[in-house]
């Protein structure tokens, strides 16, 4: 009797077990009602932490700053880094743009619910294509024991992480490589639509690293000439030469905004130093903007334009600016970034023998545009490729 007593029992033990996880799962903080310290906690005190660095590693994130110390493990600065990334060597940032506080939540609370790591990097990452396609590269040197290529290949990834940033909102953006001498133009998902050459600045005179946006496109634009360029190009040949100027289409422009007879000038008593005007080339296909320009928001008089010299595009070698960047298909670029056919395909055809007044379109939507000197970057095929150290920043005395 006292056998089957204890059989009897044994049989409500499985009931007991259920019984108390239902307990304890009913005890259990719905994700979305904890804090961000409650979810961090939970997320750090379980091996989900360490599937998170593994995966941001393979991602080419430095995951040695977020190693769990004896506190909270540092879950939402890694998931930020994991989406945003951090901001790369820029000289000029028009703002930085704070991070989708919203995105980096859910993840975390995926995270806690028991979704798998991967499922939530998929969603937490940029979607981009060429992003996708790096992040095998870079899986694929490490494999290698090509440590060196590899951290080519993560300072991209992160540059893109921190377009992911920038771009919140944004229809589409462009992305210069200077490195490379090449545009691209996306769309928000990071889908090439435009590729073209650009021809950037030389080692004396470089193309800085700019995070901006563009503000309008100018067709027939002035070319005021920049204070460094007219001290040492301009005004040697107009003293030397009375012929220079006209036969250049450049004026002498006042400080009241008009234009002064260069004739009426002593160019003996003048030096470039103390030049009190300055010069302004009229519009015109020989004008060195060409017949377009596209206006970024800079304090560094930067921008995007067309060239009286095209051919320049044919060659490998265009680091040969003064630091703008003059684009190969300026007309396109410039129907992007309005989103509509703002110009016809024509235009840059149009027989352009007198001088036409600057026009200004003003975009209607701010088109981020970054000005980037990335090592290695994918092409629309997936290729990986490597750019030169052009303007020597790898060496210690660059």
């Amino acid at each position: 009797m006292q056998m089957l007593s204890g059989l009897g029992k044994a049989r409500y033990v499985p009931l007991l077990i259920l019984f108390t996880l239902a307990i304890m799962q009913s005890c259990r903080k719905n994700p979305k009602e904890m804090t961000n310290a409650e979810l961090a906690e939970a997320i750090g005190s379980k091996d989900t932490y360490q599937e998170l660095l593994t995966a941001a590693a393979k991602a080419g994130v430095d995951t040695r700053k977020f190693e769990a110390g004896s506190g909270t493990a540092p879950v939402f600065a890694l998931l930020e880094e994991v989406a945003f990334g951090h901001k790369p060597t820029i000289r000029f940032t028009q703002k930085k743009v704070k991070a989708d506080t919203l995105l980096i939540r859910n993840a975390a609370e995926d995270l806690v619910k028991g979704q798998s790591v991967e499922k939530v990097l998929e969603k937490l990452e940029p979607v981009f294509p060429v992003y996708n396609n790096l992040k095998i590269h870079y899986d694929r040197l490490l494999k290698a024991q090509k440590k060196d290529s590899a951290a080519y290949v993560a300072q991209t990834l992160n540059a893109y992480r921190w377009i992911h940033r920038q771009i919140q909102g944004s229809p589409r953006f462009v992305l210069v490589n200077i490195r490379g001498a090449y545009l691209t133009a996306m769309d928000s998902a990071g889908q090439n639509v435009l590729t073209m050459r650009t021809v950037v600045g030389k080692r004396d005179t470089p193309t800085p690293t700019i995070d901006t946006y563009a503000t309008s496109i100018v067709t027939h634009p002035y070319w005021n000439v920049p204070k460094s360029i007219a001290i040492k190009e301009i005004f040697p040949k107009a003293a030397a030469d009375p012929e220079y100027l006209s036969r250049n289409r450049i004026q002498v422009i006042g400080k009241d905004g008009q234009a002064i007879d260069p004739q009426e000038l002593d160019w003996g008593d003048l030096t470039a130093e103390k030049f009190p005007y300055r010069f302004r080339q009229e519009t015109g296909e020989d004008n060195s903007l060409g017949l377009l320009k596209v206006e970024i928001k800079n304090p560094l008089a930067i921008y995007l334009h067309d060239t009286n010299a095209r051919y320049l595009f044919k060659s490998g070698q265009r680091w040969r600016s003064h630091g703008c960047v003059r684009v190969q298909y300026p007309t396109d670029l410039a129907n992007y970034m309005a989103g509509s056919k703002l110009l016809d395909s024509d235009f840059m055809t149009e027989p352009d023998s007198v001088s036409h007044p600057p026009k200004w379109h003003k975009l209607q939507v701010r088109i981020p545009v970054f000005l980037l000197y990335l090592p290695a970057d994918c092409n629309p095929k997936g290729d990986l490729m490597y750019f030169p150290d052009v303007y020597k920043r790898e060496t210690p005395n660059a």
